[in-house]
């Protein structure tokens, strides 16, 4: 039986533990900065906001590209020549990154390609599970596997607030009369995931707690996640008093698995300091 590898890109944002605990591969996207590329994963998010500060711009980020998807999955066979690698990627609709993976895979036995259609930890959660999956059953044949990761792909559900109007003004997101209408009213637009596009499907008002809470409380009411596993995310800058309700909240919807993670470069760069979100299966 051939020893299955799970990949990824970085912008999922997985956990380090859960990166070590069951050896997924992780392959670095890019930002760009002050002309020069720094590999995703490599440079503090605290650099970011200094850069923001000192340009009032944010950082320009890319996808990892097919050479570099072809040194990562040819470096992963020399390591573990009999290997199957399930390679389960950031939303095609967002990035040309597995567009690229699937150019790089062409040439290369053993590979299994998945479009998550999601980011960060809607990404997260379906490399967790199979994960898990994996971990419970280490002989599933790899086809078995697929499937059973690819089922679940229109099952992971992500939204999540930005911590900061400026950041999305400057990446272009949000028109300048848009920012300035939001900033004087502390309004938020909810971010969500649908068919792998990020789309605002509603705009919270308020300070950040009171905005975390019926973010989280509307979701957990809109689909009917499974119990066992939540992701909470969190870009720096939230305070920590507004994770702790988040997380009394999570219990008391009776979750038995609950896990932060923090929002690394390619989320931070758009999302800016103190955002929030929340990613979950359904049943």
């Amino acid at each position: 039986m051939r020893q299955i590898i799970l990949s990824t890109e970085s912008g999922a944002d997985l956990p380090e533990n859960l990166v070590v605990k069951h050896a997924v591969q992780v392959v670095p996207m890019h930002v760009i900065m002050d002309e020069q590329d720094y590999l995703d994963g490599s440079l503090p998010v605290t650099k970011i906001y200094e850069y923001y500060d000192r340009t009032k711009n944010i950082p320009s980020t890319t996808a990892t590209n097919a050479h570099e998807y072809e040194e990562f999955f040819t470096k992963i066979k020399m390591d573990n020549p009999d290997c199957t690698i399930i390679h389960i990627g950031y939303t095609s609709k967002a990035s040309s990154s597995f567009q690229n993976a699937v150019i790089a895979g062409e040439e290369i036995d053993d590979l299994f390609l998945i479009d998550a259609l999601n980011v960060t930890g809607g990404l997260a959660i379906i490399v967790w599970y199979a994960a898990l999956l994996l971990e419970k059953e280490p002989m599933i044949e790899p086809i078995k596997l697929v499937e059973l990761i690819k089922a679940m792909v229109p099952k992971s559900r992500l939204a999540f607030v930005p911590g900061s109007l400026e950041f999305l003004r400057a990446g272009g997101r949000v028109s300048n009369l848009a920012y300035l209408g939001g900033a004087l009213l502390k309004i938020k637009p909810c971010i969500e995931l649908i068919e792998g596009k990020l789309v605002s499907t509603k705009k919270y008002r308020g300070k950040i707690a009171g905005v975390a809470e019926k973010l989280m409380r509307e979701y957990l009411s809109q689909y009917e996640i499974d119990r066992k596993h939540l992701y909470l995310i969190y870009s720096i800058g939230l305070d920590e008093e507004v994770k702790k309700r988040m997380e009394e909240i999570a219990e008391e919807y009776g979750f038995e698995n609950v896990k932060w993670i923090q929002a690394g470069a390619m989320i931070s760069t758009h999302a800016g300091p103190g955002g929030f979100g929340i990613a979950g299966l359904e049943v």
